[in-house]
């Protein structure tokens, strides 16, 4: 039987040299730019556990949503999974059940499936807000369903309004 591992360690001792090389150059290149060029690519904004869903019809969908100074949709829920990320000004939101929140521009947010939003509204009176809601569904069904103001039961209201309104 043959030994594989010296075949193994050319290539490795070639890639480590390469990696150190491309380091040495990328650290030359930041000290050439300075220290307002150092920061960070990529950070993990938010990280959590999706609801169990059927693999075999998953479905991806990103909406934009904006607010002018003082706007709010009616209280709705969302049947799917949904990441929010605040591109621009601020944003209140309250679920059903948990404390009223508001997230500023850089900061994201999850809601579980069905959650009654009696508040998704601009923060600001004054200055416009867009956040973009990433909803992970498992079947067809509409992003959003308004609920009645009275009864905040979902299945009782089949209007839906519009997604770009969230």
């Amino acid at each position: 039987m043959a030994d594989l591992r010296p075949g193994f360690e050319l290539p490795a001792a070639i890639v480590a040299g390469v990696l150190l090389w491309m380091s040495c150059i990328h650290g030359h290149a930041q000290q050439k730019s300075g220290p307002a060029q150092q920061h960070d690519r990529a950070r993990v904004s938010i990280a959590t556990a999706l609801p169990k869903l059927d693999g075999a019809h998953l479905r991806a969908t990103l909406v934009e949503v904006y607010y002018g100074p003082g706007e709010a949709s009616p209280p709705h829920s969302h049947s799917c999974a949904v990441v929010g990320y605040v591109v621009q000004g601020s944003i209140r939101t309250q679920v059903k059940g948990e404390p009223l929140a508001v997230y500023k521009a850089g900061e994201s947010f999850y809601e579980a499936p069905n959650g009654i939003h009696a508040v998704s509204a601009n923060a600001s009176a004054t200055e416009p807000a867009k956040f973009v809601a990433y909803l992970v569904c498992d079947r067809e069904t509409a992003l959003s369903t308004d609920i009645p103001a009275a009864g905040h039961d979902a299945s009782m209201n089949g209007n839906h309004h519009d997604d770009r309104n969230d």
